[in-house]
């Protein structure tokens, strides 16, 4: 993200796509996401999902989902699996015994496809934000593949708080930080070596668990009786940026963020997050208020963990709306639909770069939420109409970035 441009994105991920996969769609969105004078189309992890569907527990740290491929039987040539094989000699062989016979091939088929369609939308002016979540799956590739940098005594979770008392139990295996430091964090260098092979820049999910992450005893049933274990901080990433030529990354600072947290993503220069709909609660010096956003962050109205910007508003108290109105006319911003209050309220901070979810472009309620944090079903199934999004919206949109002097 150049440090100097203010520019503006949308969050879709593939499999919300109509049709849940690559193709004409996407190539069709990246062409209404040019109209619309979106530099940025954010995605979630293109790795294979859970049996839930959620792409932030896959069984690969590595691999590109085959159910995403437009062309699931293109054939593939003996000099292109050689070529693969080469350029992917650190993970494929593992892929290939865990997912079994034909994986090879996939890998070749999804990296063509999703070249294509970086290359695309590059010729467009549009770039591809991904994710790399923090977490591998228990008994994933990764885990069977490299059990020494993996704790077999504690798996992943977050504190009892206000919202849980008993905590959330992820149950991701922990990371034994000092067996990848021996190993030169070499797995993670790979990680983000392929991570920035696939996008042109990358969120980090959960950024402050490389300071400190919640480690739970494996055997218990909720995350109450964790405690913080201290992560690799600054080390990882000096390790990983004297590997990897190119990075570009934005950390996922959301939460109860401590100073510790804070410091290690201002000395490595990466820019944080900045929620609207946490924004018009809790203390004065709260990062996300429309007032204390800096340049430095990428401002959302929300993510795909959160409910929508209607539903937002549906739910909020009359003080939150009212504390919403008034940030947004002390910026001459006036409109019926609050939905586009908070996106021109987002494209209009400081942030040098502002996300907003399709959902919220599209006014819709809760029903198009994506993601219920702590739950398991019901989620990640959102899938935009085919005829859905149209030349209004992205000339409302496109209106709201000029304005904001962004491109």
């Amino acid at each position: 993200m150049s440090s100097g441009a203010r520019s503006a994105g949308v969050l879709l991920h593939v499999t919300s796509l109509p049709g849940g996969r690559l193709g004409d769609p996407a190539r069709a969105f990246v062409g209404w996401l040019r109209d619309a004078r979106q530099s940025w189309w954010q995605i979630l992890p293109v790795t294979p999902p859970d049996e839930h569907g959620s792409p932030y527990r896959s069984p690969s740290a590595f691999a590109g989902w085959p159910g995403l491929l437009e062309d699931p039987a293109a054939r593939v040539t003996g000099a292109e699996r050689d070529a693969f094989r080469r350029r992917h000699a650190y993970w494929i062989d593992g892929w290939e015994r865990f997912a079994g016979d034909g994986a090879l091939d996939d890998q070749v088929r999804f990296d063509r496809e999703w070249g294509a369609l970086r290359a695309y939308a590059a010729e467009r002016g549009v770039r591809i934000m991904g994710d790399v979540p923090i977490f591998v799956a228990w008994g994933g590739a990764d885990h069977a593949g490299h059990p020494r940098f993996f704790r077999d005594d504690l798996v992943t979770g977050c504190p009892p708080d206000a919202y849980t008392e008993d905590g959330q139990l992820w149950g991701n295996p922990a990371y034994d930080w000092p067996a990848l430091q021996r190993d030169g964090y070499r797995w993670w260098a790979e990680r983000f070596r392929r991570a920035m092979d696939l996008h042109d820049m990358v969120r980090i999910d959960h950024f402050r668990g490389f300071v400190a992450g919640w480690g739970v005893p494996r055997a218990d049933d909720t995350a109450r009786n964790g405690r913080w274990r201290r992560g690799p901080g600054r080390a990882l990433f000096d390790a990983v940026a004297s590997a990897v030529p190119r990075l570009d990354l934005l950390a996922e600072d959301l939460g109860v963020i401590t100073p510790p947290v804070d410091r290690l993503r201002r000395a490595l220069g990466l820019p944080g997050m900045a929620v609207l709909h946490f924004g018009f609660d809790g203390p004065p010096e709260n990062v996300n208020r429309p007032a204390n956003i800096t340049e430095d962050r990428v401002a959302y109205t929300g993510t795909h963990d959160n409910q929508t910007t209607l539903g937002w508003w549906h739910a909020a108290r009359p003080e939150q709306r009212a504390a919403v109105v008034y940030a947004a006319r002390e910026r001459g911003i006036e409109d019926a639909e609050p939905w586009w209050m908070m996106i021109r309220l987002a494209m209009q901070s400081p942030a040098r770069l502002a996300i907003t979810p399709l959902q919220d472009v599209l006014g819709l309620g809760d029903e198009a939420r994506m993601n219920h944090p702590g739950t398991s079903e019901g989620n990640w199934s959102w899938r935009l109409e085919p005829d859905a999004l149209g030349p209004r919206h992205a000339e409302r949109l496109a209106a709201a970035t000029a304005a904001a002097g962004r491109g």
